[in-house]
C-alpha cells in the first residue's frame, strides 16, 4: 500500500515541477490549505485540523518552514507558535486548491474503474482494526511461530548469562 501511495505522490511531486511550483511536497498541501481557509493557528490547533500528531506535525511545519511555506512566530505563551503562511505560499493557494479538486476527481475516477473503492477499503481496514489491532494481529502470529519463540528464549538466556557475570574458569 505504502507503494501505491508512494507512486501516486511522486506523479502529484510531477504535476508541481511541470507547473514550475518548487520545494513543494504534497504532503505540505492538506495544511498549507488548512491555513489559508482557517488562517494563523498554533501547531496544535493545525495538527486537530488536519488529524495527525502533534510531533508530525511539528516536524512537518519545521520542513515547510525551511523550504518557505510557514513562518512561525511565539503563541500565547512560551510553549506555543502560531504558524502562518509565507507571500510564496498565499501566491499558490488557488493553485494547490485546484490541485486539490483535480487529485479527488482523478481518484474517484479510478475508483470508478476498479471494483472495490479505495475509500471503502480504507474504511474497512480501519473497521477491521478497531475490532483487533494490527499489534494483536502480529503478537498472535508470532505466539504460534518457533522461530520467534526460539530467538526469545535464546535471547532470555544471553540475556540472563550476562546478567550473572563471567563465569568461572574452568579447571
Amino acid at each position: 500500500m505504502r507503494l501505491l501511495l508512494d507512486a501516486m505522490d511522486a506523479d502529484i511531486a510531477k504535476v508541481y515541477a511541470e507547473a514550475r511550483i518548487d520545494g513543494l511536497k504534497p504532503s505540505y498541501v492538506l495544511e498549507l490549505l488548512r491555513l489559508h481557509a482557517s488562517g494563523p493557528m498554533t501547531i496544535t490547533e493545525l495538527a486537530q485540523s488536519v488529524q495527525r500528531t502533534h510531533s508530525g506535525t511539528s516536524q512537518k511545519v519545521a520542513a515547510m518552514r525551511a523550504a518557505g511555506w510557514v513562518r512561525t512566530t511565539a503563541g500565547a505563551d512560551a510553549r506555543t507558535k502560531r504558524v502562518t503562511l509565507t507571500a510564496k505560499a498565499a501566491r499558490i493557494t488557488g493553485r494547490l486548491a485546484a490541485e486539490w479538486r483535480a487529485t479527488e476527481a482523478a481518484v474517484a475516477e479510478l475508483e470508478a474503474e476498479i471494483p472495490y473503492p479505495l475509500s471503502q477499503v480504507v474504511t474497512d481496514i480501519e473497521a477491521a482494526l478497531r475490532r483487533k489491532s494490527f499489534h494483536d494481529r502480529i503478537a498472535g502470529k508470532l505466539a504460534r511461530d518457533p522461530a520467534w519463540s526460539a530467538a526469545a528464549g535464546q535471547a532470555d538466556s544471553s540475556l540472563a548469562r550476562s546478567r550473572a557475570g563471567p563465569s568461572a574458569p574452568k579447571p
